[in-house]
């Protein structure tokens, strides 16, 4: 008797038609035994005749948020019918211990990491302007407007008032942290801004040659975390500028790699996680997420909506890798996040997997000319296996694999 199509299974995934009756002398068959009922739990069984049906799980699996879903499921033509056939799977494979890793590859832009755009806090004409590519480090002017340097500082809180004797805040610490690192002494780095900072601040302008107020006018320093490589300049020299309008652009100054993941992958970026990355010349080399952030793009007005993307910056390891890197100015990469990892676990190919038909999940264990089925337990999904347990599980047992 043919088989009979399931509804939902794939094109070809049929279970096996109930057994046709032999042929009877008179024009009405005899009523057919009703099938006996499954019974949970290892069963052995001979090379012929199968006692229980099983249902074969398809390959396809979908690794998505941290948990397995089964995308296709197929039944497998595991029934005998009336064709005589081997009972025994027609291949098997060894259940084998290894690390498995949930691991997801997107493409990454090499380059110096994202930009940010500095705009004027002042009026004036731009008198001094840099090229794309300098590095610019504390102290040193990142242009300049009406004849005084617009100075570099450290830090992560923006310029946003004057600062002179009696403010008090984390912008006051901040810049006299830098004071400090640049060499100025006599005052306490603290919040406050004292008569000591004051005159820290006057021997500063002295040295660059600013009348010696003893207070920091806003727009005469700018902040950024670490040194900065000039990305684009958008006013050069000669240009007049006031309030808001863009000045440049720029980046860090070591490579990295920028990559945007859909918010439903931002599992996968978490600050501090190691990541390998595979140059345009195949080399991988490791790295390290060093910042993550979410990023919302608008929409043109037009009817497109705001996009939401998690933007996240990936730093290179070690020298090794740094040294790799610095053969291209930019670059298409390749990056793979791990978001799990299973250590010495027992695995077999996922297409070895069955669900039983009392519930669960189970294998095929092949004993020479015999096998049976076996209830197991499943953990991680990767790389086309499963990680496996149940009683009588081991390395080196054979499973059946079917078609």
């Amino acid at each position: 008797m043919g088989e009979v199509a399931v509804d939902g299974a794939p094109e070809g995934a049929r279970t096996p038609a109930p057994e046709q009756a032999s042929e009877q002398p008179s024009e009405q068959a005899p009523e057919q035994p009703s099938e006996q009922a499954a019974v949970p739990g290892p069963r052995r069984r001979k090379a012929r005749g199968r006692g229980r049906k099983v249902v074969a799980l398809a390959v396809l699996v979908l690794l998505a948020g941290g948990g397995v879903t089964a995308a296709k499921l197929g039944l497998g033509d595991r029934g005998s019918g009336d064709k005589a056939a081997s009972e025994l799977p027609p291949s098997t494979a060894e259940v084998t211990r290894r690390t498995l890793k949930d691991t997801q590859s997107v493409d990454g832009q090499l380059g110096f990491g994202p930009t940010t755009t500095l705009t004027a806090r002042r009026p004036g004409t731009v008198t001094e302007a840099p090229d794309a590519g300098d590095r610019i480090t504390r102290g040193k002017a990142l242009y300049g407007v009406d004849g005084r340097p617009v100075t570099l500082m450290y830090g992560s809180t923006p310029a946003y008032r004057a600062l002179k004797q009696g403010a008090e805040g984390a912008d006051v610490r901040q810049l006299e942290k830098n004071l400090s690192a640049l060499g100025y002494t006599g005052f306490t780095v603290d919040d406050e801004y004292t008569a000591d900072t004051a005159d820290a601040v006057r021997e500063w302008q002295e040295d660059l040659g600013l009348a010696e107020t003893g207070a920091v006018e806003l727009g005469s320093v700018a902040f950024a975390p670490d040194a900065v490589r000039v990305d684009s300049v958008a006013a050069r020299k000669g240009d007049t500028v006031g309030p808001g309008g863009k000045v440049l652009s720029y980046t860090g100054t070591e490579q990295a790699v920028t990559v945007e993941l859909d918010p439903a992958d931002q599992r996968l970026a978490k600050k501090g996680r190691e990541v390998e990355v595979e140059l345009p010349d195949d080399r991988t080399v490791k790295g390290t997420v060093q910042d993550v952030a979410t990023v919302i793009e608008p929409g043109n007005g037009q009817g497109e909506e705001a996009k939401t993307k998690v933007e996240v910056v990936i730093g290179f390891k070690d020298a090794a890798g740094r040294k790799a890197a610095d053969a291209y100015a930019l670059a298409a990469v390749h990056v793979d996040f791990t978001s799990e990892s299973r250590k010495d676990v027992l695995t077999v190919p996922v297409g070895a997997l069955l669900a039983l038909a009392e519930g669960g999940f189970g294998v095929e264990v092949v004993h020479g000319s015999a096998s049976e089925y076996v209830p197991v337990t499943t953990g991680l999904f990767a790389d086309g296996r499963v990680e496996i347990s149940g009683k009588g599980i081991a390395e080196g047992t054979k499973v059946g694999v079917p078609k």
